[in-house]
């Protein structure tokens, strides 16, 4: 790995076999790049959670990595998702991400369950009751569609780090200019904890919109532009997506930054060709 570059990964859970043998694929092609952490995802109220479950004691126990498991507020009481956590603390895993979490299709808006945390900073602040857990949390460059304002998503933020948490990834974003004035807001604020930038390579551009609509994130028309008429050609797509992560990892690499969290999609081969392009040499290459 180039020094001092830190890496993490976020995996989803299978919905089949067929995905399931892609994710396996995705975590050996990654694996060499000895990431900190890879993160696993959880679906909207908790739909995915025994897929999530099987996936992160699988990476621990078969994979020689360490797995980062999604825990969200939605659909559960306190009770259920402490045992949860002290079931992966008694098996070896030490790292969580701490989300509010979505609440299901059709809901509306989030709820707290009636018996549960009400939010990430309480599920924080329980988690690290539990266990001397490494726990990270969401930052919101655009800010959190949701939240009232710029200063109120702030001072959310700073709620769930003040509760314990490690650090921070962002939501993704396409402009290093977006991610380096949000983190000179969010020191201005106070908040002094890693805020990592999250990449997200784009190899389906309609797909990315749809993600972008859905969180808030800011699609500028250059990018729009960059990939009108790829939607039929996904080799020169990935291609593309490499070369436009690539660009934005560089320039926030000028700016200081160090380390990056990468949405994989579980499709290994574009998030390769980014820490290449990057100068990192996985494990492997370095046996040779």
């Amino acid at each position: 790995m180039s020094p001092g570059l830190t890496l993490s990964f976020e995996f989803f859970p299978p919905k089949t076999e067929k995905d399931e043998a892609a994710l396996w694929r995705t975590a050996k092609a990654l694996a060499p790049f000895r990431p900190q952490f890879v993160s696993v995802t959880y679906g909207a109220g908790g739909s995915t959670r025994a897929r999530t479950d099987h996936v992160v004691r699988y990476i621990k126990t078969k994979m020689g990595l360490e797995p980062a498991a999604h825990l969200t507020c939605v659909g559960a009481a306190r009770d259920e998702i402490d045992e949860i956590a002290r079931g992966w603390w008694d098996s070896g895993i030490r790292y969580l991400v701490a989300l509010r979490g979505d609440p299901p299709r059709g809901a509306g808006r989030y709820e707290p369950h009636p018996d549960g945390y009400e939010n990430a900073a309480a599920l924080v602040a329980g988690l690290r009751r539990i266990a001397d857990f490494d726990i990270t949390v969401a930052a919101y460059p655009e800010t959190h569609p949701e939240s009232p304002s710029v200063t109120a998503d702030l001072d959310n933020l700073k709620r769930k780090l003040d509760a314990g948490a490690s650090r921070a990834i962002t939501q993704f974003f396409f402009e290093s200019a977006t991610y380096l004035n949000f983190v000179e807001r969010a020191r201005a604020a106070g908040i002094d904890a890693p805020i990592i930038p999250g990449i997200l390579p784009i190899t389906n551009f309609s797909r990315a919109v749809r993600f972008a609509e859905s969180c808030g994130a800011a699609l500028p028309a250059w990018l729009a532009e960059l990939y009108d008429g790829l939607d039929d050609d996904p080799e020169i797509r990935s291609l593309v997506a490499a070369a436009q992560a690539t660009e934005l990892c560089r320039q926030l690499q000028a700016e200081g930054v160090s380390a990056f969290h990468f949405y994989t999609l579980n499709r290994p081969a574009v998030t390769t060709a980014i820490c290449r392009h990057l100068g990192i040499r996985s494990s492997l290459e370095r046996a040779a």
